[in-house]
């Protein structure tokens, strides 16, 4: 039975991503499908829910060492950590990333947000694979109403975080091999042009 949130300080929802549960939640920019990122089980019923061509998402975390203890390289969450908590995805290399987790890719986004009932969150519960909550070349959902047209009951939760439709998508950058920034997508975070 699917389970309904005001807040993402219910502690609750936390129990729920413990067990396995896939749900929307309000992120730093708009609604996320989640699951934990450590959880083979909870992120396979994710990309099957989200049934995406190429399903990775970007993972969320509450720190730097959420994705180097899954095998992100530790040497260049150093060079960009100074960039976060913002708005902000880095794609980063995803050679020693558990295969349940990155598929057929080759790097992943990763993201520590600033909101803080987001990081609130993920200090509980680990870092979150995340893909936005919609159905493939679908409108991106800005409302649990929307969300829920896409998804029904065949999630776990949904927890309301009111309209998002004003807040802009997470910039997406990757980094050069000189420690340059490349901007694949320019959104709620400006950054410099190199580290």
């Amino acid at each position: 039975m699917t389970r309904y949130f005001s807040s993402l300080d219910d502690p609750e929802v936390v129990q729920l991503i413990h067990m396995g549960a896939i749900g929307v939640i309000p992120t730093d920019t708009v609604y996320g499908l989640v699951a934990a990122a450590t959880n083979p089980n909870a992120v396979a019923k994710l990309y099957a829910t989200k049934l995406r061509e190429l399903p990775p998402g970007t993972m969320i975390g509450a720190s730097v060492a959420d994705f180097a203890d899954l095998g992100f390289p530790a040497e260049t969450l150093q060079k960009v950590k100074h960039l976060w908590p913002a708005s902000l995805s880095i794609v980063l290399d995803a050679s020693n990333i558990p295969p349940y987790l990155k598929q057929q890719r080759a790097d992943l986004p990763v993201r520590i947000p600033a909101q803080p009932g987001l990081a609130h969150l993920l200090r509980q519960t680990g870092p979150l694979m995340t893909t936005s909550a919609n159905a493939p070349k679908q409108p991106t959902s800005t409302t649990v109403a929307m969300a829920k047209e896409y998804f029904g009951e065949s999630i776990d939760f949904y927890v309301d975080g009111g309209d998002l439709s004003g807040r802009p998508p997470s910039t997406i950058i990757g980094i050069t091999p000189d420690d340059g920034i490349k901007i694949f997508r320019q959104g709620a975070t400006d950054v410099p042009s190199s580290l």
